[in-house]
């Protein structure tokens, strides 16, 4: 026979100033390393550089992370997992039926756009060159290539048993990550929208003959 607790529910974890104000001077740290790539690239973004734009001191900014690479393979993920989760929300209030499946898409096409993506190629470029950068790299890559792909799945709702379904999807990431690409050089917005609604079809399309 179990014995009955009448301890309660437990309490509520009470998060001390000091722990809120390491937690703030981290994300500091974090969204600092990430702009400082984008505008300054791998070779101008040191832990120095990236303290001064935070606002702390050297010394902090090594507490958290004892290396560069570190801190900046923390930043990429951080921001990343921070925009898809805006992603995830926004995709939440989007009515159902047409047009939603495009939005939906180009919601997902902005992980491949903008500051977050600059950044994150400087990390890339890095980790084919610098031997100390590309474990983190390959890690990196991992984790947000499921996070990517787990949102897609979840948003587009697609059944990933079906033959074919996740090649569909991968398939679309790919094409996001291909249009941020040529994004950065030139502004593609026109044709980047004509392929968002041509995949949309192609998703919808899909969907309607596995579930058929």
């Amino acid at each position: 026979m179990t014995a009955r607790s009448d301890a309660g529910p437990p309490a509520p974890v009470i998060r001390r100033p000091q722990q809120e104000r390491g937690r703030l001077t981290r994300q500091r740290v974090l969204e600092a390393a990430v702009d400082s790539l984008a505008e300054h690239g791998w070779r101008g973004s040191s832990v120095a550089v990236v303290a001064k734009r935070a606002g702390v001191s050297r010394g902090a900014t090594q507490h958290f992370f004892p290396t560069r690479e570190a801190l900046f393979a923390a930043a990429i993920e951080h921001v990343t997992d921070i925009r898809l989760d805006e992603i995830r929300k926004g995709a939440a209030d989007l009515p159902r039926g047409r047009g939603r499946t495009a939005a939906v898409i180009e919601m997902l096409s902005t992980l491949y756009t903008g500051p977050l993506f600059k950044a994150a190629l400087q990390l890339w470029a890095a980790g084919s060159t610098e031997p100390e950068m590309r474990p983190h790299v390959l890690l990196l890559e991992a984790h947000l290539g499921r996070q990517a792909h787990r949102a897609a799945v979840d948003l587009l709702d697609i059944d990933e048993n079906i033959p074919g379904a996740r090649e569909t999807i991968q398939g679309l990431l790919d094409m996001a990550r291909g249009l941020g690409l040529a994004d950065v050089i030139t502004d593609d917005t026109a044709r980047r929208r004509s392929i968002i609604r041509h995949w949309a079809d192609i998703i919808d399309n899909e969907r309607t003959r596995l579930k058929s």
